[in-house]
């Protein structure tokens, strides 16, 4: 599935600004080889990355939980508030660990629509759609639909579609570039026997330089395991809601149950349809940067390197920007629709901290990095 499961390169984006103007919105589309963000989030949350975290060891406890299908949304949003409200009853003893509940729906749900229906600015929202298969993707039992023969029913397994989420069961964010400690304080929440729970985000190609204006809501690099996901099935859909906890980074299992019951009463589990025709907006202004005549020049000397004999030579990387200002605002789950209609081989993502812009990409290319 594209989504990756720790790590994502994403390509070529659009930044876009959810916050209102009295004015034309500046609107930056970048096609930069990548980016490292970061936010400080208004929400509750645990960074998993502070400091030393990287050289401790896993969480002590890694779960997932699956509950009967449900039938529609509703349901299973009321049996993900009953289980967690049983499991609080009933708190595990380890001081750390992360938890995965989730329940089959018996109907396929659009995860651009689901996302758009969950209105609060105080959270996180995340996309991330699937281009093809991949050969590690795990399938998701969606429940029965046919009898085995016998008076029973067999569970059907599919493949993830898209991926929706919001809130932050635990982050990972940091201003210094993304290093190898960085990456173990991600994988301690990460376990092969639960591969569903996920770390979604990116990492900005150049952490060295000094971040543009467009950037300053982010940092070096973001990731996230949504508080409650929503994936888009082949046939059906999963809702999934995730806890995290860990003593030693002062977020315990009370103040994340707190946090995850406030959220899942602030889901909406119906879903809001999207525009997905030409947006109903005009440029007023464009600007490239750099101009045409320094991109040519620029793409004539990386030219000449390829071809010449520079050994050192490992990658080349050039970046473009095109700053947009409009007439209106762009919601950006509208534009990222847009783009799932018209980039039909392609990669979407979006990704959009509490009360930040969103960060909008339509990718022909993925690169994954698998725990």
């Amino acid at each position: 599935m594209s989504p990756s499961p720790s790590s994502s390169s994403l390509y070529s984006g659009r930044l876009l600004s959810s916050r209102p103007a009295s004015k034309g919105l500046v609107r930056r589309l970048l096609a930069r080889d990548g980016s490292r963000w970061v936010r400080p989030s208004c929400s509750l949350s645990m960074n998993g990355c502070a400091a030393g975290v990287g050289d401790r060891g896993v969480v002590t406890m890694h779960e997932t939980r699956a509950l009967p299908a449900a039938s529609a949304p509703q349901e299973a949003v009321g049996q993900l508030r009953a289980a967690v409200a049983a499991l609080n009853a009933d708190p595990p003893a380890s001081s750390s660990g992360i938890i995965r509940i989730e329940v089959p729906i018996r109907q396929r749900g659009d995860a651009i629509e689901w996302l758009h229906a969950q209105r609060q600015s105080s959270l996180l929202r995340c996309f991330f759609s699937a281009r093809a298969p991949l050969p590690d993707t795990p399938a998701v039992a969606v429940g029965s639909r046919s009898s085995n023969g016998n008076g029973g029913h067999k569970e059907q397994w599919e493949q993830p579609v898209s991926v929706a989420g919001v809130g932050s069961a635990v982050f990972f964010r940091g201003t210094d570039p993304f290093s190898l400690r960085d990456w173990r304080a991600i994988k301690r929440f990460l376990s092969r026997d639960c591969p569903l729970i996920r770390a979604y985000g990116a990492i900005r190609f150049d952490a060295s330089s000094d971040a543009s204006v467009e950037w300053e809501d982010y940092g070096a690099f973001y990731f996230v395991v949504p508080q409650v996901e929503f994936s888009e099935l082949e046939e059906g859909s999963v809702l999934a809601t995730t806890i995290a906890w860990d003593d030693s980074l002062s977020w315990t299992w009370q103040s994340a149950v707190d946090e995850l019951q406030s959220t899942l009463h602030k889901i909406s589990p119906c879903s809001v349809k999207v525009n997905r025709s030409i947006l109903q907006t005009a440029i007023v202004n464009l600007n490239h940067v750099p101009t045409k005549a320094s991109w040519d020049l620029a793409v004539t000397q990386a030219l000449r390197m390829i071809k010449g004999s520079q050994t050192e030579l490992v990658k080349v990387v050039l970046a473009r920007c095109s700053r947009y200002i409009t007439d209106t605002c762009i919601d950006p789950l509208e534009l990222l629709a847009c783009l799932k209609v018209e980039g039909q081989n392609a990669y979407q993502f979006c990704i959009q901290p509490p009360d930040a812009p969103a960060f909008v990409g339509n990718s022909s290319n993925y690169f994954t990095g698998n725990t």
